[in-house]
């Protein structure tokens, strides 16, 4: 695991997920972005680390984060309106940091305080779910 920092886009997963979103085409980045978080939500058994990095990532787009060091060229228009995946997005961070969850037993390894506290700044970015919003 190339792994750099506790942000949601400061590992190599995360970062190969928003090269994924970027080159997608327009209307298909929406759903770029709402695969991650589908399969981190609906792992069965334990939550491999790739998908929790992914399902971190999408979560930072949803509310609105991008990754920093990123020419501006490439974070412009990248993101539809993902409101709609608020409630998914934190059911996957519910999963993330659960039992069974390979990143989460990575962080418990090292000091993973940090890391911990930028999913819980997320979850709280993420706010309450409003009515009518994606529950996968």
């Amino acid at each position: 695991m190339g792994t750099w920092g506790h942000g949601p886009f400061d590992n190599d997963t995360a970062m190969d997920f928003w090269g994924e979103v970027v080159d997608a085409a327009a209307e298909a980045r929406g759903g770029a972005v709402r695969d991650a978080p589908v399969a981190a939500a609906g792992a069965f058994g334990g939550l491999e680390a790739h998908v929790a990095e992914q399902a971190v990532a999408a979560a930072a787009l949803v509310v609105g984060l991008r990754p920093s060091g990123v020419p501006d060229h490439e974070r412009e228009g990248i993101s539809p309106d993902l409101t709609d995946l608020r409630g998914l997005a934190d059911r996957a961070l519910d999963r993330v940091t659960a039992a069974r969850s390979e990143l989460q037993d990575l962080w418990a390894e090292s000091d993973g305080a940090a890391w911990r506290a930028e999913v819980a700044r997320l979850r709280e970015a993420l706010g309450p779910v409003p009515d009518g919003a994606d529950q996968g």
